[in-house]
């Protein structure tokens, strides 16, 4: 499809994620709707559940969809590779690899500080791992296969070591590592959202603002370097920003994989491959995708809940399969 087709598919996404935030909101193992909820007093407790504990998680998993979607958007057009994805490269894993760490021995953080200090870990994990891919796939001028054979190392690598802590760990920091794994939702608060809001919506707009540099890029070094792109900072910058989004991401919801892989590649399929849009429509697919699969996970056996890291991977596995298939 024309690029200039880009406009109509970005306000249907819109409207898809507003459809999929009302249906949210009236969704759940408590039978609350927002028509109820307008009939009811402000200080009824039902309200009071509905407004601290649904519409939180409900926000939470449209912000983590846009930061997943985004950054696999970037990531893919930075290594120049369909295939790229934080799951998959192993950074998510290097993020929470610093995340349970934390969990197991906490630092003394000032209080003030606290909230931020699983962001701060799950950056710095994934930025290890970011600039050791980085540093990679440039020796390797982006051969695909190989990337992606580090991705399954560097996985099987941090997963014994989270496999040891899981061992040492207790009761409470054992639950805790699973949900991460698992990626979940469950303990979304506003907090958790300023939070969030604060670090993934300035990294977005960063992103978006380096977007028409990362268009460059595509020409390969040497022409974006002789159209006069800094071509070095351009890619330290994307790399910052892309742990930032993937760190806070990570630190508030676990390991939600696949996300970052199959709405990136869906919105190239439908937009083109210009990132000034790319991104974008990727942040909106993004947060429309967890949001509908976070939905399904706490409703489909209510009051029970299904890990929605779980999910997506029943989404994305199969795809990435088809994809694989597809370029053989």
């Amino acid at each position: 499809m024309h690029t200039d087709n880009h406009r109509p598919l970005l306000w249907k996404l819109v409207i898809l994620l507003l459809i999929l935030i009302i249906i949210a909101a009236n969704s759940g193992a408590l039978k609350l709707s927002v028509y109820q909820l307008s009939h009811i007093s402000c200080n009824d407790p039902l309200l009071r559940a509905w407004f601290n504990i649904r519409l939180p998680r409900i926000l939470l998993a449209v912000i983590v969809g846009m930061a997943l979607a985004s950054s696999g958007a970037v990531m893919q057009g930075l290594f120049r590779n369909p295939l790229a994805d934080s799951g998959l490269l192993g950074i998510s894993s290097g993020a929470a690899l610093m995340v349970a760490l934390t969990i197991l021995f906490p630092a003394a953080f000032p209080s003030i500080v606290m909230l931020y200090g699983k962001m701060i870990a799950a950056f710095i994990g994934g930025m290890i791992i970011c600039l050791f891919i980085y540093l990679y796939s440039f020796n390797e001028q982006g051969n695909m296969a190989k990337l992606i054979l580090l991705g399954v190392a560097i996985n099987a690598i941090i997963g014994a070591v989270m496999g040891c802590l899981s061992y040492i760990s207790d009761d409470i920091q054992l639950k805790q590592i699973t949900l991460w794994s698992m990626g979940h939702l469950g303990k979304g608060s506003w907090e958790l959202v300023l939070v969030a809001v604060s670090l993934i919506f300035p990294a977005l707009i960063m992103v978006l603002k380096l977007s028409y540099q990362l268009n460059i890029l595509q020409l390969g070094d040497e022409d974006a370097h002789y159209l006069g792109i800094n071509v070095q900072r351009i890619k330290r910058y994307l790399l910052l920003l892309s742990a930032l989004l993937i760190g806070t991401a990570v630190a508030v919801s676990g390991i939600i994989a696949f996300v970052g892989l199959v709405i990136p590649h869906m919105i190239r399929l439908r937009i083109g491959a210009d990132h000034r849009w790319l991104i974008l429509g990727s942040a909106l697919g993004g947060g429309c995708l967890l949001l509908l699969a976070d939905t399904l996970a706490r409703t489909v056996v209510a009051p029970a809940e299904i890990p929605v890291g779980l999910l997506t991977s029943l989404i994305g596995g199969p795809y990435f399969l088809w994809l694989i298939l597809k370029h053989k």
